[in-house]
C-alpha cells in the first residue's frame, strides 16, 4: 500500500487548522522542552569544566582530571545514537507527544541525581562510576529529544513557514546555555569567591533546581495534541507497515541520508561544544588565558543571546533562500574561523576571549536554525523520528564527543592551533556532506511507503 508523506495543511491530511492545539502553543512546547533538556545537559558541561576534575577525579591531577571529566561528558554522545533509535522507535510507532514526555522525565531525574551524588572523597571510586551511569541516561534522553521536539514544530508548521517554526526548538540550546551560565554565575556570586563552598555544594544548586523546570515542561507538553502529520500517517498505514521496525526500515531505505546528515552536523556540534564546554575550561585555565570564572560565565550569557539571534536569523533566512545555502554559508565561515579562533584567544585578552566565544556560537547558530527543518524534511514520515534523530546524534559523536576529548592533548602536544585544524577538518566534512545531500523535501513531495 502506498501513502503520501503529507505536510501540514496539504492534501487530504489534517493541517494546523484542523488541530485543537494552536501553533503558538506548539512552538512554546517545543522550545520549553528543549530548553529544559539542554539546560540539564549544559550544566553538566559547565560543571565538567569547572568542578568535576576536583570533585570526582582528584587523584588524577589537573590535566588528567580534566581529560577524565570530559570523557564522562563524551559518554552522553555515545548514548545519544542509541537514544535516537530507542525513542525514535516509539516516536514513530506510538507518537511524538508521549515519547517527548518520557525523555523529559528521564533527563530531569538523572540531572537531579547528579546534583545529589556524593563526591569521590566520600564514596571513593563509586562516585565517578555513578556519574558515568547518570551521564549515559542523560545522553539517552537527549538522543530521543531533538528529533521529537523538531517534528512537533515542523509537522505542525504551515507551508512556507517551516523554517521559522522549526527554529523554536532550536532556540532551546541558546536559552539553556544562558540559563546554565547564569545559574552558575549566581551561585558563584552568592557564595563569594571561595572555591571550597562552590566545590562543596554551590555547583549542585543548578542540578537540583532543574526539577522545577522539568515540572513546568511536563505541564506544557501534556497540554498539546499529537501532530496532524503523524495521525494522518497512522490512519493511512497498513498493518504490515505499523509492525515494521523504523530503524531497520530507515537503514535499509535511506542510509545515505543518515550518514550525510551526521557529516553535516559534525562541525556544528564541534563548534557548539567547544564553545560551551571546552572554552569555559580553557578560559579559566591558569596555563591559558587565566580569566576570572565570573567573567567567563558572564561572557557565556552574552554569547548565548547572540547564538539565539543567529539561530532565529538562519531559520527565517532558510524559508526565503533554502536550507542548504544557509548551512553552506555557515560551513564556509566555520572553515575560516576555526583557524583564527585559538590564536585570537591565546592573546590572553578578555575582549579576544569574548569575541572568540560569541563568533563561534553565532556561526553554529546560523546553520543550526535551518537544520531543525532540514533534517526532518529528508526522511519519510513513517520513520522520520528515527532517521532524523539517528543522523543528528551520530553527528554528535563525531563533532561533540571527539573534539573536547582530544583538545587538551592536542593543545599540550602541538599548541592550540592543532585544535583549530581539527575543527577545520570537521568544517570540510560538513560542507561536503551538505553538498551531497538532496535539496528536495520529503515533506513537500510524494514519498510513498516502499
Amino acid at each position: 500500500m502506498t501513502t503520501q508523506s503529507l505536510k501540514p495543511g496539504d492534501g487530504p491530511g489534517p493541517g494546523p487548522a484542523d488541530s485543537p492545539t494552536p501553533m503558538r502553543r506548539v512552538a512554546v512546547a517545543s522550545c520549553v522542552g528543549t530548553t529544559i533538556e539542554y539546560y540539564d545537559f549544559f550544566i553538566y558541561g559547565t560543571a565538567a569544566a569547572l568542578v568535576f576534575p576536583t570533585v570526582f577525579f582528584p587523584a588524577l591531577g589537573s590535566t588528567a582530571g580534566t581529560v577524565a571529566s570530559f570523557a564522562t561528558f563524551a559518554v552522553a554522545f555515545v548514548a545519544r545514537p542509541l537514544g535516537a533509535v530507542v525513542f525514535g522507535h516509539y516516536g514513530d510507532r506510538i507518537g511524538r507527544k508521549g515519547t517527548l514526555v518520557t525523555t523529559l522525565l528521564m533527563m530531569g531525574l538523572a540531572t537531579v541525581a547528579i546534583g545529589l551524588l556524593p563526591s569521590a572523597a566520600t564514596i571513593g571510586v563509586a562516585a565517578p562510576i555513578a556519574l558515568v551511569v547518570l551521564r549515559f541516561l542523560q545522553g539517552l534522553a537527549v538522543g530521543g529529544e531533538w528529533a521529537g521536539a523538531n517534528l512537533l514544530a515542523a509537522e505542525y508548521a504551515p507551508p512556507g513557514r517551516r523554517g521559522f517554526y522549526a527554529v523554536f526548538p532550536q532556540l532551546g540550546p541558546a536559552f539553556a546555555f544562558a540559563l546554565s551560565s547564569a545559574t552558575f554565575l549566581v551561585s558563584d556570586l552568592v557564595l563569594g569567591t571561595t572555591d571550597e563552598a562552590f566545590l562543596t555544594y554551590g555547583w549542585r544548586i543548578p542540578f537540583i533546581a532543574s526539577a522545577l523546570m522539568v515540572a513546568v515542561g511536563l505541564y506544557i507538553r501534556l497540554s498539546i495534541e499529537e501532530t496532524p502529520v503523524f495521525r494522518a500517517e497512522q490512519d493511512a498505514s497498513d498493518v504490515t507497515a505499523r509492525r515494521s521496525l523504523p530503524f531497520v526500515d530507515v537503514v535499509r531505505t535511506q542510509p545515505r541520508e543518515i550518514l550525510l546528515s551526521a557529516g553535516l552536523m559534525s562541525v556544528l556540534f564541534g563548534f557548539f561544544y567547544m564553545g560551551t564546554a571546552y572554552l569555559t575550561a580553557y578560559g579559566t585555565n591558569p596555563e591559558g588565558p587565566a580569566l576570572e570564572r565570573q567573567f567567563v560565565l558572564s561572557v557565556g550569557i552574552v554569547a548565548a543571546l547572540c547564538l539565539g539571534l543567529a539561530t532565529l536569523a538562519g531559520g527565517v533566512w532558510s524559508d526565503r533562500i533554502g536550507r542548504r545555502p544557509v548551512i553552506l554559508t555557515s560551513g564556509a565561515a566555520a572553515l575560516v574561523w576555526a583557524l583564527v579562533l585559538f590564536p585570537l584567544v591565546d592573546t590572553g585578552s578578555s575582549l579576544a576571549f569574548a569575541v572568540g566565544l560569541v563568533v563561534t556560537l553565532s556561526i553554529f547558530g546560523l546553520a543550526f536554525g535551518p537544520v531543525g527543518a532540514y533534517l526532518p524534511e529528508l526522511f519519510e514520515t513513517r520513520f522520520r523520528y528515527t532517521g532524523a534523530g539517528a543522523g543528528y546524534n551520530l553527528g554528535g559523536v563525531l563533532g561533540g564527543a571527539v573534539p573536547p576529548l582530544l583538545a587538551p592533548g592536542l593543545a599540550a602536544d602541538h599548541g592550540s592551533i592543532a585544535i583549530g585544524a581539527m575543527l577545520a577538518v570537521l568544517a570540510l566534512v560538513s560542507i561536503g556532506s551538505t553538498l551531497a545531500l538532496s535539496g528536495r523535501s520529503r515533506m513537500d513531495v510524494a514519498a510513498g511507503v516502499r
